[in-house]
C-alpha cells in the first residue's frame, strides 16, 4: 500500500552547546540530591535517631519516587502548553525543592525532618524524570549516549561541590561545624541554602535556553508518531485478578510472618509494598471489564500499569541489572556515614568531635566519586567504543562493587578516596550506559510515562534496602553499619553479571522479528 504521508526524519542533530543547556539543569537537580544523600543521616542522627531508626526514615525517598515518577512522566507525555511538555515540570520541581532545601535544616523534630525529606524528594523526582525524556524529545539517536552522558557529566560536577559543601565551609569559611544538642551544625544549614539558589538557577538555565518540539513536530520524527505501543498480547481481566490474588496473598503472608516470628518493625513496609500491588491490578481488571475492550482511553492509572505489564524485553533484561544496582548504591547512601565514624573514627556520639569531623569526610568522600563520575562520564564513550555497552557496565559496575567492599580493608580513613574512584566510575556508568541500552526500545510517544516504569527498578531495591538492611545488619553482623558496605558491594557485582543476560539492542517497537534481522 502507497502512503500518502510525508516519509518520517530523524530530528536534526543537536550542537554541543545546545546539549550543555538542555542538561545543564541537572547540575542543579543533584545539587540538592547530593546535599540530601551526603547529609540526611546526620541530620535525623543528630534530631535522636538511633542507627537500625534511618533505613526506615529513608523511605521516603524511594517510595515518593516509586509514585511520582510514574505520574509525571504520563501527565509529560500528555501535556502541551505554551511553556512546553517537559519545562513546566522543571519549574514545579525546581521550586517546590528550593523550598525544602531552605526548610529541612530548621527541622525541630525527628518527623519534621522526615516529612521534609519526603517532600523534598517527591519535589526532586517532579524535576527529574522529565529530564530523561527529553533526552529522547530532543536528540536522534545516534545523539543519546552523548546526552546521557552530558547528564551524567552534570551529575557528577554538581554533587562534588554539593557534597564537599559543609567541609569546605568548616575548613575555609569559619563556619561552625558543632551546634547544641538537638540543632543542626550551621556548615549542613548554609550548605542548604546555597543548595537551594544553585539548584533554582541550574534548572532555570535550562528552561529558558532551550526550546521543545510542538506534538506536531514530534509526529513527523521516526520513533514519536502517534500511533501508540502495539502489543501482540494484551493483558486480560482474568490475568489481572489472578495477578491481584497472588500479590496480595503473598503481602499478607510477609506481614503475618513479621508479627507472629516479631521480626523487625521496617519488614512490615515490605509486607504493605507488596500487598498493594493487589488492589491496583483489581482496579486495572474492573476498568478494563467495564471498558470490554483494549482499546481507548482508561485512565492514567490503568495505562501506567498495562504499560508495566507490557515493556519492551530489553527492559525486563536491565531491571535485574538496576535492581542489584540500586540496592547497593541505597547501602552505601544511608549506612556510609554511621560505617565511617564508628569504624574508621571509633565514635558514635553525634556531640563528639570525631563523628563530625567523619561525617565531613564522608561529605568528601561523596564529593571524590561524584568528581570522579564526571571524569568517568568522558571516558565512558571511548570505553563503550572498546568494550561495546555491556562490556563497559560490567566493568565500571565491578570497580564499583570491589571499591565498596575495601572500605572494610582500608584502616586509614584518609585513604579512602581511593575506592572512591572504582565507586565514581559505577556511579556515572549506572547513570548513563542503561539510558543508553534502552533508548532505542521505548515508543516516541511513550517516553515520558516508560523512563518513570523504569525508575520503578531503581525504586523497589531501594525500598526492599529500607526494610531489610537494618533486620540483616541486626541479625547476622551485631549492628554494624561496616557490613552494609560489603552487602552493597557484592550487589554491585551481582549487578555485573546481570548485564550478560541484557540483549546487545532491542528491536525497535513496531517491528517483526522479521524485520529486525533485515
Amino acid at each position: 500500500m502507497t502512503s500518502h504521508t510525508s516519509p518520517l526524519r530523524d530530528k536534526p542533530p543537536l550542537s554541543f552547546w545546545q546539549i550543555f543547556n538542555m542538561c545543564f539543569g541537572f547540575l542543579g537537580i543533584q545539587f540538592g540530591f547530593a546535599l540530601q544523600n551526603a547529609n540526611v543521616s546526620r541530620i535525623f542522627q543528630t534530631l535522636g535517631a538511633s542507627i537500625d531508626d534511618i533505613p526506615i526514615l529513608w523511605i521516603a525517598g524511594p517510595l515518593t519516587g516509586l509514585l511520582v515518577q510514574p505520574i509525571v512522566g504520563y501527565l509529560s507525555d500528555n501535556t502541551w502548553n505554551r511553556f512546553g511538555r517537559r519545562r513546566p515540570y522543571f519549574l514545579i520541581g525546581a521550586v517546590l525543592t528550593t523550598l525544602a532545601l531552605f526548610i529541612m535544616p530548621h527541622s525541630p523534630y525527628l518527623w519534621v525532618a522526615a516529612g521534609m525529606l519526603w517532600i523534598m524528594d517527591a519535589s526532586i523526582n517532579i524535576a527529574m524524570e522529565p529530564f530523561r525524556a527529553f533526552v529522547g524529545d530532543k536528540l536522534p539517536e545516534s545523539q543519546r549516549a552523548k546526552g546521557f552522558a552530558m547528564q551524567s557529566f552534570f551529575i557528577g560536577v554538581g554533587a562534588v561541590v554539593a557534597s564537599a559543601l559543609p567541609y569546605l565551609l568548616s575548613n575555609f569559611a569559619g563556619v561552625s561545624n558543632i551546634a547544641p544538642e538537638g540543632q543542626i551544625a550551621d556548615t549542613v544549614r548554609y550548605s542548604f541554602y546555597l543548595g537551594g539558589v544553585v539548584l533554582l538557577a541550574a534548572v532555570g538555565w535550562t528552561i529558558v535556553s532551550s526550546r521543545e518540539y510542538s506534538p506536531e513536530e514530534l509526529s513527523r520524527f521516526k520513533g514519536h508518531e502517534q500511533t501508540g505501543f502495539e502489543r501482540e498480547h494484551g493483558r486480560t481481566p482474568e490475568a489481572y485478578r489472578k495477578g491481584a490474588l497472588v500479590w496480595s496473598t503473598l503481602g499478607l503472608a510477609i506481614t503475618a510472618a513479621t508479627f507472629v516470628a516479631n521480626l523487625d518493625k521496617q519488614l512490615y513496609l515490605l509486607g504493605l509494598g507488596v500487598f498493594a500491588f493487589g488492589p491496583l491490578q483489581w482496579y486495572c481488571a474492573q476498568r478494563l471489564t467495564a471498558a470490554g475492550k483494549r482499546s481507548g482511553k482508561l485512565g492514567m492509572v490503568f495505562e501506567v500499569v498495562d504499560d508495566l505489564f507490557h515493556m519492551p524485553h530489553a527492559m525486563k533484561r536491565l531491571a535485574l541489572v538496576q535492581f542489584f544496582s540500586w540496592f547497593a548504591l541505597f547501602a552505601m547512601w544511608i549506612y556510609t556515614t554511621a560505617a565511617v565514624t564508628s569504624y574508621h573514627y571509633h565514635s558514635s556520639d553525634v556531640l563528639s568531635k570525631a563523628y563530625n569531623d567523619g561525617a565531613d569526610w564522608v561529605g568528601v568522600l561523596f564529593a571524590s566519586y561524584n568528581g570522579f563520575a564526571a571524569l568517568a562520564a568522558m571516558v565512558i564513550p571511548l570505553q563503550c567504543m572498546l568494550l561495546g555497552l555491556k562490556g563497559a557496565h560490567i566493568m565500571n559496575l565491578c570497580l564499583g562493587g570491589l571499591g565498596l567492599m575495601s572500605f572494610y580493608l582500608i584502616a586509614d580513613p584518609a585513604m579512602l578516596w581511593i575506592p572512591m574512584i572504582g565507586v565514581g566510575f559505577a556511579w556515572a556508568s549506572i547513570l548513563s550506559v542503561p539510558y543508553a541500552m534502552l533508548s532505542t526500545s521505548l515508543p516516541g510517544n511513550k517516553l515520558g510515562v516508560y523512563m518513570g516504569i523504569f525508575n520503578f527498578f531503581i525504586v523497589i531495591p531501594q525500598l526492599v534496602a529500607a526494610t531489610v538492611l537494618g533486620f540483616i545488619l541486626k541479625s547476622l553482623f551485631g549492628n554494624e553499619p561496616i557490613y552494609a558496605l560489603i552487602l552493597g558491594g557484592s550487589a554491585m557485582v551481582l549487578a555485573a553479571l546481570s548485564v550478560l543476560f541484557v540483549p546487545a539492542r532491542e528491536q525497535e517497537p513496531g517491528r517483526s522479528n522479521a524485520d529486525a534481522q533485515v
